[in-house]
């Protein structure tokens, strides 16, 4: 080789290098930049389990897992990550070898690599044209296609496809006897053998396009955190991240914290660096929009939109942030637009239903409810702003114990005739039976206490209730935002239960089960707490209850968010409802991808002003199921589909019961 030709190989080389190394600098810098905005938030643990956080990575970032929830995307995805993430280590191995002289590539496992990285690079390329496709051809509703969205993919198509010119022109030129294990590039080199392109021209263009596909493939990398390309990195962050607490069970508040200066979210650095990180780990693809009862029935609260503009808030005033805490100055003297009113509207807030459906949905595991609760805490607490409808409910519950305003001492007359016993009165019994507010004040679901009563007086089971000592649990409080409350109660009925020695709680409301199991053991209160639907199926598939009568009609069953995207139980009311004889018809939506109601997070007890109502929305899907009864195992649903078949004009054809009144009258 001559002498000059050497000299540029080598400047050839040390300017890739340099080239490289500033890429590199470019990447660190951004991400540092980006890491720097994370810490502005509070402290917060989610480093522990470190193992199953790391099979949360394999099972949802390498696996998938709630990706391919949905076939199209899903495979879309799946076939951009693996063909990037296996070009990107044969891109290794090939550098390692290259850079310093492993002999790793040759005999038959060169073959074997040279195919695989062949067709793993094609899989990539048909991931890449399915993104385009669905983004500018279909256009799905819940995808917005911002300008960076365009050139990111074109960018990938164009790193890919050059990959493949470099490879084809490379076998046109030298005519390797291995060319049939790169079958893709061996295409593309009869394609340019077709051009008529000679030896010396094939060289020419093969070092160009190779330098172009470097150059190219760099500045993707270095683009990488200043773009949505950054959730390549983000996400799999994010999953590792990820709650591993129950997802039923809120933060609690240390309302006796003498250096607290406020309670809740006010502004943006009040955020844990975890619910900031959720910002740049989101990646805009719209499922929690796509099944946020809120957004669907035209209400003015996008999870996604909420993560989105969070995460613009945090990059606005972050640097002054920084700049005043170098300073040494207080955060809250830095001139910005308020949370909440200007950055997220009070409509927004009010709007959550807290289904979770948000949560449930998101492939990156964001965390959206939490901070909504959070940024609900501030109004209520600390500024006292939250709708009017609220000031009774609270004052209700602060009182008399629930949230209609019942004297404390009528709790217990939905009994009356029935000869409940009451644990004060027996002393003990192995079950307490949590009838919860509805069931004991609500003239509908009274009827549906009876119902229980009934159950287990028939299947021998030994209960008793608290009567006039139940309290609410608190979880519209709580969800409400009225953290203060909320503990006041759940502190209240604690004492309570253990003064009586409560070991086992059934009850057939899913709030008052998910606050009982999930949020009481924040207060001491650690208890076996089993639902309705379980323990009634429990019972028939002991013998302990028999089904004599079937219901034999048409029956569309509702999942209640609190009791199966919360608490991950839906097969149990199903089985009761075949074991009661009756034809179970789901609805277009259900399990954990079930419609909302439109009573949680407080929202029973607020108007419904703002677009189309929730419950009204979902009992047309069920109704579109043409069943003769919707059953649900919810007070706060089955009252929702109360007004909703009535609104539909359905009542005379359709009944709407609890699983436990189906269950009895089978008896």
């Amino acid at each position: 080789m001559p002498t000059r030709e050497i000299y540029w190989n080598i400047a050839g080389e040390l300017l890739l290098y340099l080239f490289m190394l500033a890429m590199l600098v470019a990447v660190a810098y951004g991400l540092y930049g980006k890491y720097r905005l994370w810490r502005l938030g509070r402290p917060e643990n989610r480093t522990d389990h470190l193992w199953t956080r790391l099979v949360s990575v394999l099972t949802y970032g390498f696996g998938h897992g709630r990706i391919l929830r949905e076939s199209f995307p899903g495979l879309m995805h799946l076939f951009i990550f693996w063909g990037f993430f296996v070009l990107f280590i044969g891109t290794l191995i090939v550098a390692a070898q290259a850079d310093f002289e492993l002999e790793i590539l040759y005999n038959t496992f060169y073959l074997w690599f040279s195919l695989i990285l062949d067709i793993f690079g094609l899989v990539a390329i048909v991931g890449t044209l399915m993104a385009l496709y669905r983004r500018y051809v279909l256009r799905p509703d819940y995808l917005d296609n911002r300008p960076d969205d365009a050139w990111a993919l074109a960018l990938i198509l164009v790193v890919l496809l050059t990959g493949y010119f470099v490879e084809g022109l490379r076998i046109a030129a030298t005519n390797p006897p291995w060319a049939g294990w790169s079958p893709v590039g061996l295409a593309f080199a009869r394609l340019f053998e077709a051009l008529g392109l000679e030896e010396p021209l094939l060289r020419a263009f093969h070092r160009f396009l190779w330098w172009g596909h470097m150059l190219i493939a760099f500045g993707l990398l270095a683009l990488l955190p200043y773009t949505k390309l950054l959730h390549i990195l983000t996400s799999p962050l994010n999953q590792f991240f990820r709650n591993l607490g129950h997802p039923g069970a809120l933060t609690a508040l240390d309302l006796y914290d003498e250096e607290a200066e406020s309670f809740g979210v006010a502004n943006i650095e009040d955020f844990t660096w975890k619910q900031l990180f959720d910002g740049d780990a989101c990646t805009r693809c719209g499922r929690c929009q796509d099944n946020c009862p809120a957004y669907l029935s035209e209400k003015p609260l996008s999870p996604k939109a909420l993560t989105q503009d969070l995460k613009d808030h945090l990059a606005a005033v972050g640097p002054s942030l920084l700049q005043a805490r170098r300073e040494g100055k207080d955060l809250l003297e830095v001139d910005r637009p308020s949370l909440v009113g200007e950055v997220v509207s009070e409509d927004a807030l009010w709007s959550c239903t807290t289904c979770r459906s948000c949560e449930e949905q998101c492939p990156v595991f964001v965390e959206h409810v939490g901070k909504i609760v959070d940024m609900r805490r501030n109004l209520v607490l600390m500024e006292s702003r939250f709708p009017s409808e609220l000031t009774r409910v609270f004052k209700n519950m602060e009182v008399n114990g629930n949230p209609w305003g019942v004297g404390w001492a009528d709790r217990a007359d939905w009994a009356e005739g029935l000869e409940v016993p009451v644990l004060s009165d027996v002393g003990e019994a192995e079950y307490l039976y949590w009838v919860g507010c509805a069931g004991s004040l609500d003239d509908r679901n009274k009827k549906v206490s009876a119902a229980m009563v009934e159950i287990l007086r028939r299947a021998g089971v030994d209960f008793a209730i608290l009567g006039t000592e139940e309290k609410c649990c608190g979880d519209a409080a709580r969800r409400s935002g009225n953290e203060y409350l909320f503990q006041m109660l759940a502190e209240e009925n604690v004492n309570t239960l253990k003064e009586h020695g409560v070991k086992k709680i059934i009850t057939a409301c899913p709030h008052c089960f998910n606050t009982l199991k999930n949020e009481y053991p924040q207060f001491g209160g650690s208890f076996e707490v089993i639902h309705h639907t379980t323990f009634i199926a429990d019972l028939i598939a002991d013998g302990r209850l028999r089904p004599t009568k079937p219901l034999a009609q048409r029956v569309a069953y509702h999942d209640s968010c609190y009791l199966g995207r919360y608490n991950d139980i839906y097969e149990a009311p199903r089985e009761v409802v075949r074991r009661a004889g009756g034809s179970l018809v789901e609805m277009d939506r259900s399990r954990y991808k079930s419609f909302c109601c439109g009573a949680g997070g407080g929202r029973m007890w607020m108007e419904e002003t703002l677009g189309q109502k929730i419950n009204e929305l979902r009992t047309a899907e069920a109704l579109a199921k043409e069943p003769e009864v919707i059953c649900t195992a919810c007070p706060f649903c089955l009252t929702m589909f109360d007004d909703g078949v009535k609104a539909h004009e359905a009542a005379e054809r359709v009944r709407t019961l609890d699983l436990a009144e189906i269950v009895r009258d089978v008896l």
